[in-house]
Order: structure tokens, then sequence, then C-alpha cells
């Protein structure tokens, strides 16, 4: 039967080792409160936007510049700014439509008003320079360099917003900025944890995050 002290002994090391976990529960824990301020966290950018362009799902908005090419007949074609009423005009058609229209579904709509004049007509529509609508920017308002709407294009990422704006002002808190996202299928805005100090100031591309057209970033000053 074994005396006192070799119980005492056997239970010395379940203690410690009870005491190691919580010790340890208590470092993950304290680990996950510091850094970024908390929140969701999105996942890391799989890589770096080289598309300087809208993309194809990209929405006409007003004071876009488009260039209308119509293939073999170019006295049809036109480059042409959307008007503030969200129209154009090009040789043979008057006052189109082409505010929240693809580039693809603008020129079905003119090769149709063309289709009276000429057989089979090819068009094609670039955007020039774009401005896009409300809901096809990305605004980046508070502790920055000059707080601004930006287009969105596509592959758009974090760090294009930040290098539009100018970066951080002197006083942000980059580590608290967030991140409000409108979910469509929810009907309901999301909020997401942003680590820009990490990105622009220490490099680490795992705070680079992909953006959506309507994001909002909102960075904080510190407060001290």
């Amino acid at each position: 039967m074994p005396n006192d002290a070799s119980s005492a002994s056997q239970g010395r090391p379940v203690t410690r080792r009870a005491a190691l976990a919580c010790a340890g529960l208590a470092v993950v824990a304290l680990s996950g409160c510091a850094g970024g301020g908390g929140g969701v966290q999105l996942p890391p950018a799989s890589f770096v936007s080289l598309q300087e362009g809208p993309g194809e799902d990209y929405i006409i908005g007003p004071l876009d510049q488009l260039t209308i090419f119509v293939w073999r007949n170019p006295e049809l074609g036109a480059q042409v700014q959307v008007r503030p009423d969200g129209r154009i005009t090009t040789p043979l058609i008057t006052d189109m439509p082409a505010v929240g229209k693809t580039p693809s579904m603008l020129a079905e709509d003119i090769k149709l008003q063309l289709s009276q004049y000429i057989q089979e007509p090819i068009v094609s529509v670039i955007v020039d320079k774009f401005s896009g609508t409300f809901s096809q920017q990305v605004r980046v308002v508070g502790a920055t360099e000059k707080p601004a709407s930006i287009p969105y294009r596509a592959n758009m990422t974090l760090l294009d917003a930040m290098i539009s704006v100018g970066g951080l002002s002197e006083f942000a808190a980059g580590n608290r900025a967030r991140l409000i996202r409108f979910d469509k299928q929810t009907g309901k805005q999301k909020e997401f944890a942003l680590r820009i100090n990490d990105l622009l100031r220490k490099g680490d591309t795992r705070a680079n995050v992909m953006l959506m057209p309507g994001d909002v970033i909102i960075i904080p000053e510190s407060m001290f």
C-alpha cells in the first residue's frame, strides 16, 4: 500500500500538467485578443491585381468614357462620354441608355439599333476611363491621406485601394480598421477586421485581402 508521501509525489506531476495546460489556454486566449483588434478576418488575397481596367461584369456609370467600335464600319463607331443623364449618342443612334449595363450588354443594344441600317453588325464597347455607379465603388474613409471613392476594378485588393488614397495618415490606427460589406444573400451588412499597419508598414502580405464592389473601408485614428 503506497504511503502518503508517494501519493503526494504521484499527484504533483498531474498538478503541474494541469497548471501548464491552464497557462497554455491563457496564452492562446491573450494572443487571440491581441493584434488587429479582433473581429472576423478575411482570407489573404491569393494574388495581386495586374489588371488596370474594369472586368467583364463592370457596370457602366455616369461620366465613364467609352470607345464604340463597329467592325468594317468605323464611321459608325465613336469615343463618347456617358452623360450625367446616363445616355450616349453615336452616329445613327440618339440617346441610348448606357448606365446600369455591362459593356457587352450595351454592345448588344447598339447592335440591335444598327441592324436597321446595316446587316449583322459586329459591335464592341471598351471602357477607357471609368467612374462606376455608386455600388461599383470602393470607399475609403477616416485616417488616410486622401479619403476617396475609388472605381472598383477586377481583382482589386486592399493594397490597391490604399495606394489609390495615398496610404495611412500619421495618426492612423491601421490595425483597427474595419471593412463593411453588404451581403446580397442575407440583405445585411458584414464587418471584417483589417490589418493595414501590418500590410503597409511591415510588408505582411497575409494582411492583403480581396475587395468587392461597394466595400467601405473605415480607418480610425489612434487615441495616443
